[in-house]
């Protein structure tokens, strides 16, 4: 291990510059999911299941929004892309508690497809500032900002809800994060190299072009031919672009990192609404920050530990140690017991982020790598739309310990049936190509 790469990639200002601003940026939402979910039940008077529920629509609406929000960043620029975002915060979220859980679900879902990209948009810049081995360290330190803010906006969050005052909290992570948008126009942080113009070079792209266009069906090719405006090249040249552009950096092995992302998220939200109703339940609703912050600064520990590290871990592992790991909290029965058996998962959750944002940024091209962030989002807020609702149902069926075991359960299912196929496929012989 290297610590001093820590102190190496601090001292390059815009990158110390970018992890300062997104961890303000993130403050806000990071007591949104608490306080939406004590609002849902404590002034709404719903169950967990129904709050898991509204957790999940707005992160399906993230989900969803989030490759076309990273897309945008790629062709219009940063500050162009931000504006939709900036203006939705304030008005949605400061409705959003003034109306009845009918009218919340699609609130918050427009919500959460307009949301501050502020997650893709740290990561892709990340991408830029930082090569080599200190991009592993420069994700590991984003994760462990992140876990710093989920100490703070949880916790205040608990507090504010649990004082009365949710409809004032949920109309202050509005306008706070509509600021921090502005902010985040205002530092413009680069999200390409210098000198990489929005054209891509053509020359560099015809074999993989070629690859993507020999698999395409000849109706498709016809299809395009229409499409393809007078004088332009040859119409399987104009679907080779555009298929390319879109599909090509999309392969088996970032299909696997966004099924971790998504795996991390259910086991991530479920655990997050466990502990909610863990300590609400039992009628401990003040002490919900004290968990988070062991929960997260074992996740800090964990994360700076992996930044060091020379080699990566396949994120797999890792996500499988942190599902695993979950399962005991199911046995804790009071907020310390709670806190400290939180420790063992906690340490497994930044470097699980960090490992698999690395491996996307190292395979997927620079001038694709907004959209691909942008999926790898939706994969993450994808299963964080299951597993709140997952968990809310179990909680309500058989109590708080159901909310560990089935997040944690279902994340050890998903890590060895991925072990498993991907163990089948290395076993595969190669079939030789036909001559054409």
């Amino acid at each position: 291990m290297n610590f001093a790469l820590y102190r190496e990639l601090l001292a390059v200002r815009p990158i110390r510059r970018l992890l300062l601003v997104g961890m303000v940026a993130r403050i806000p939402h990071s007591a949104a999911g608490v306080l939406l979910t004590l609002h849902i039940v404590l002034t709404l008077g719903q169950g967990y299941a129904a709050a898991g529920a509204a957790a999940a629509v707005m992160t399906i609406g993230i989900a969803l929004g989030a490759p076309w929000r990273g897309r945008r960043v790629d062709t219009v620029g940063l500050r162009t892309a931000l504006i939709p975002s900036v203006i939705s915060e304030t008005i949605i979220w400061s409705v959003v508690p003034h109306v009845s859980y009918q009218w919340l679900l699609p609130l918050v879902f427009v919500g959460g497809l307009l949301t501050l990209p502020i997650f893709s948009v740290v990561r892709q810049s990340l991408g830029v500032l930082a090569e080599g081995e200190q991009r592993r360290t420069a994700f590991a330190l984003d994760a462990i900002t992140t876990e710093m803010v989920f100490m703070i906006g949880p916790a205040a969050g608990a507090v504010v809800a649990t004082s009365g005052f949710t409809t004032a909290g949920l109309t202050v992570v509005g306008i706070a994060t509509s600021l921090a948008g502005l902010f985040l126009m205002w530092f413009n942080p680069p999200t390409r190299s210098a000198g990489q113009g929005a054209v891509l070079a053509v020359d560099e792209q015809h074999a993989a072009e070629a690859a993507v266009v020999s698999t395409a069906p000849a109706h498709v090719q016809e299809a395009a031919a229409e499409l393809a405006p007078a004088g332009a090249a040859a119409p399987q040249e104009g679907l080779r672009g555009r298929l390319a552009g879109g599909f090509s950096w999309f392969t088996a092995t970032v299909a696997a990192l966004f099924a971790v992302a998504a795996g991390a998220g259910m086991v991530l939200s479920g655990t997050d609404v466990g502990i909610v109703a863990a300590l609400e339940i039992g009628g401990h609703q003040s002490e919900i920050g004290i968990v988070f912050v062991f929960w997260c600064a074992a996740s800090v520990v964990g994360g700076v530990i992996y930044g060091a590290m020379h080699r990566p871990v396949p994120p797999v592992f890792l996500l499988l140690g942190m599902a695993a790991l979950t399962l005991p909290m199911a046995l804790a029965h009071d907020t310390w017991t709670l806190a400290f058996v939180s420790l063992l998962p906690g340490l497994l959750c930044a470097p699980v982020l960090s490992a698999a944002s690395e491996k996307v940024a190292d395979l997927v091209p620079e001038e694709r790598r907004g959209e691909a962030m942008g999926w790898y989002g939706s994969a993450l807020t994808a299963g964080v739309a299951l597993g709140s609702p997952l968990a809310g149902i179990f909680i309500d069926l058989m109590g708080p310990s159901g909310g560990f075991v089935s997040v944690g359960g279902a994340g050890v299912l998903l890590c060895l049936v991925g072990l498993a196929l991907q163990r089948r496929r290395r076993g595969m012989p190669v079939r030789p190509t036909a001559p054409r």
